[in-house]
């Protein structure tokens, strides 16, 4: 054998032989290797005598050892579900790209084990091109693109999809977005990676025009008008553009559909549709309909009703026998989920307890093209509430939201007593009306009861008004403090300020503001429920105000020359039950005192001396306005009112007729005339009489998704019971401008009319009839919690005149333009309007053009 050996040595060459000798030494020590691998028995329980962890990671042994919940100690199988929950553990971090667990050697029972794992590279810098760079911040927040992040696979396709999709819904149907990664080689050698974005959004792509094909018995322009969000290009179109969006796309649809079926044609369907790419870069859109024949309602009848009779279903359904076939209203007059409030047979059932109730309209029969219908009802038992609680009122105390809810624990529950429920809740201003929300819960169809809970988020209710200005010739600084759910009863628990005593929902106002020209103070308070029993209102007001006039020689105020007004005030308000709900009725008790120092003005002919002002105001008002106080979008809120002073000159034993008429004999230019004027003018004005009448309504209408108009009307008048005593030279009316008091503190009561300078519109002693039209349109831009923003624009006229004789209602000043309200709890409402005044100021020829407004605390 050694021969044979050394015989093919010799034969073979040295190079041949060498490789010969290493393979062979290969499979030698891999057989070696192979057998020293650990085996183990499957099913087998292992004591873990030790974890080490191996690879790429900036995470420490022990974090990842805590985090597999792998320990020294505990008993394993080999494969086993401990190490799969271990493994999916890791990968539920997010902070892996590869992960291993491998047995490493066994003693016996006891296993070894290494953790092999590869950590995530971490985002270092993100570039973004393609858009402009106002835009890329929203985009590396919106994706959490941020600096340490772990990039997957999964942010990346994410990301991409997010961006195509944004704005592809935005009408660049082309867009093509770019994500790509690029190591980066750090000192401390961690896993970072650059991404860089770019966005090709392409040319916005719109649609030239809409071709129908097929459709004989609706015409095109009809069934492009159903489309409500696919338009094709038309250049006196501004709310819709004729941009494609897929999804918007998809709905009209469906739109078109029930188009046919409101009128009679319920078996139309879409056979195709298609995209026509045009040379110009636009699209035209082609579908292709069939009609098919339009049907008719046949006989109606209702099975399975018990609570109600055929006649009565039929008054609600209001559909008859042999009108056009019509599935979209047949649909609403069954359920309609677009209002709440619907009247139709469902809510019928539901709001007179009948929860469990369902109504299913079916077709029985079809033949000439008339269809006869079945609605069956299943009424089911009468629903009672059990148990009804709220959460969310951390700071509002419970017996202040319980008093305002409709439903109450044994009760018959009533869809329209939840719905009210909100409204109420959401018109307190201490809840954020866009998150009121109903659960209706553990439904008992057994019992017949079903569990509610309202759950509210609250929303700052106190407001602080602090600001500088200049008005009136001088520089204005203004505090005001409102809380709007004040609790007086805690006002000496130390532990309930914090800051203030909340959660009884009283109103407690404090105001001072100055200039040198006027100071103001005033405190308010009120009680919504007088005794706490039911909705009866307790309103009381005191306030103080000083103006001093105007020094041509110095330009400043003159302290000598002084005019006050202290005036204190009582009111109730009762919520009435007839004709509705809906309605209050207020009385209040006023009076006032202005004292004269000096002060001689056009307006006042006495310069020296006072006069009072005690008064009874009556009014009626009606507010149904959806829950949102700041954002109505529906229903409608009057008042009327009536102010009065008691007749005086029918018990005083004055003579106003011998007074006025000498008077009238009077020169003012003399100046012992003009003192006997003066003293005249004091006897006539020592107790004001009056009588003041006022309407102003507001109506609410939404057009489509949350775009509102509001259309509104007011009016006003001021008269005397005696006109030879004359109409008093205070409370009257001047409009124009923002309608806020400017620096003018004689009694007079400012409306606003924008696109005019303020109260320009009167007369210098001030209007005693006014009239105000006006419309908005508004659209949110947010209506979240933290702060309410909406645009606008509006159209008004108004007119204001000296007496009742030269009234025309149709004699108006006309503005129209654009502003921004923005509602946050802490401040209130805050706002600007643009105005264009299209007439004359009195007294001039030219229109007046532009004015800016500033809104502070009011609602427009």
């Amino acid at each position: 054998m050694e021969k044979q050996v050394n015989k093919l040595a010799k034969k073979l060459p040295l190079k041949t032989f060498t490789n010969i000798f290493f393979i062979a030494l290969f499979f030698l020590f891999s057989s070696v290797a192979i057998a020293q691998e650990p085996t183990y028995n499957t099913g087998q329980k292992y004591i873990i005598g030790d974890i080490t962890v191996t690879g790429n990671t900036s995470f420490g042994s022990q974090t990842i050892i805590s985090f597999s919940r792998l320990n020294k100690g505990d008993e394993i199988v080999i494969p086993g579900e401990k190490i799969s929950n271990a493994i999916k553990r890791l990968w539920g971090s997010n902070l892996f790209s590869s992960i291993d667990i491998y047995l490493v050697r066994l003693e016996g029972n006891t296993a070894y084990l290494e953790i092999n794992l590869e950590d995530l590279p971490e985002l270092n810098e993100v570039t973004i091109d393609g858009i402009k760079k106002s835009k890329k911040e929203a985009v590396i927040t919106e994706n959490k693109l941020t600096k340490g992040a772990k990039v997957t696979e999964n942010l990346i396709t994410t990301t991409r999809n997010y961006l195509t999709n944004k704005y592809k819904k935005n009408g660049f149907l082309n867009t093509k977005v770019t994500v790509n990664t690029k190591e980066v080689i750090d000192s401390i050698q961690k896993s970072r990676v650059d991404m860089s974005i770019k966005i090709d959004k392409g040319e916005k792509v719109k649609i030239k025009k809409i071709n129908f094909i097929g459709n004989e018995k609706i015409a095109d322009k009809k069934l492009r008008k159903a489309m409500k969000n696919t338009k094709q290009k038309n250049p006196i179109r501004i709310l819709k553009r004729s941009k494609y969006i897929q999804e918007d796309y998809k709905e009209d649809l469906v739109s078109i559909i029930d188009k046919y079926k409101e009128n009679g044609y319920r078996d139309a369907r879409i056979l195709s549709d298609s995209i026509i790419i045009n040379d110009d870069k636009t699209i035209s859109l082609n579908i292709n309909v069939e009609e098919g024949e339009q049907y008719k309602f046949g006989k109606i009848t209702f099975v399975g009703n018990s609570v109600y009779t055929d006649q009565q279903l039929a008054s609600v359904l209001k559909i008859k026998e042999g009108s056009t076939y019509n599935g979209v209203e047949l649909r609403k007059r069954i359920a309609d989920d677009t209002k709440p409030d619907a009247i139709d047979l469902t809510n019928l059932y539901q709001n007179n307890g009948y929860l469990f109730s369902t109504i299913n309209p079916v077709e029985v029969s079809a033949d000439g093209n008339v269809i006869d219908m079945e609605i069956r009802i299943s009424e089911g038992k009468p629903a009672y509430f059990n148990n009804v609680s709220v959460s969310g009122n951390d700071k509002t105390n419970d017996h202040v939201v319980y008093r305002e809810l409709r439903t109450k624990p044994g009760q018959l529950y009533s869809k329209q007593n939840v719905i009210r429920t909100i409204r109420e809740l959401g018109q307190l201003g201490f809840f954020d009306a866009q998150q009121l929300v109903p659960n209706m819960k553990n439904f008992n169809t057994v019992d017949g009861t079903v569990d509610i809970e309202y759950e509210v988020v609250e929303r700052g209710s106190s407001q602080i008004e602090l600001q500088g200005g200049y008005g009136g010739g001088g520089f204005i600084g203004t505090l005001g403090l409102s809380f709007n759910n004040f609790s007086m009863k805690d006002i000496f628990k130390k532990d309930a300020y914090k800051p203030v005593p909340m959660g009884d929902g009283q109103s407690l106002a404090l105001r001072l503001q100055a200039s040198r020209f006027f100071q103001t103070y005033s405190f308010s308070f009120s009680e919504p429920w007088l005794g706490g029993k039911r909705p009866l209102q307790l309103s009381t007001s005191i306030s103080h105000t000083k103006q001093f006039l105007y020094n041509a020689v110095t330009r400043d105020a003159d302290k000598d020359r002084r005019f006050n007004i202290t005036g204190v005030s009582v009111g109730l308000s009762k919520r009435l039950t007839f004709p509705d709900d809906y309605f209050h009725l207020s009385q209040a008790i006023s009076f006032q005192h202005y004292n004269l120092k000096n002060y001689n003005t056009g307006l006042f002919t006495f310069g020296d001396g006072y006069s009072n002002n005690l008064a009874y105001t009556v009014g009626l008002s009606r507010n149904n306005t959806t829950a949102d106080p700041i954002y109505p979008m529906g229903g409608s809120n009057f008042a009327v009112s009536a102010k009065l002073s008691l007749p005086y000159s029918l018990f005083n034993n004055v003579d106003y007729k011998a007074l006025k008429e000498e008077r009238d004999g009077l020169d003012p230019t003399d100046e012992d005339d003009s003192v006997r004027i003066s003293e005249i003018d004091q006897q006539r004005y020592n107790w004001l009489e009056f009588y003041k009448v006022k309407f102003k309504g507001d109506w609410y209408t939404r057009i489509v998704d949350k775009l509102v108009i509001k259309s509104g009307l007011e009016f006003g008048f001021l008269g005397a019971y005696n006109n030879d005593r004359g109409v008093i030279p205070f409370e009257r009316f001047f409009l124009g401008g923002d309608g806020l008091g400017n620096y003018s503190l004689d009694g007079r009561e400012v409306v606003q009319l924008r696109g005019y300078p303020n109260q320009s519109l009167s007369s210098t002693d001030g209007g005693t009839i006014y009239n105000k039209f006006s419309m908005e349109i508004r659209y949110p831009i947010t209506l979240g919690a933290q702060a309410k923003i909406y645009g606008l624009g509006f159209i008004e006229g108004g007119a204001s005149f000296d007496n009742f004789r030269d009234y025309n209602p149709f004699n108006i000043n006309r503005s129209a333009g654009f502003g921004l309200r923005i509602f946050m709890p802490a401040f209130g409402l805050l706002g600007i309007d643009f105005g264009h005044g299209f007439d004359a100021l009195p007294g001039e020829t030219t229109k007046n053009g532009w004015e800016t407004h500033f809104i502070i605390g009011q609602q427009f």
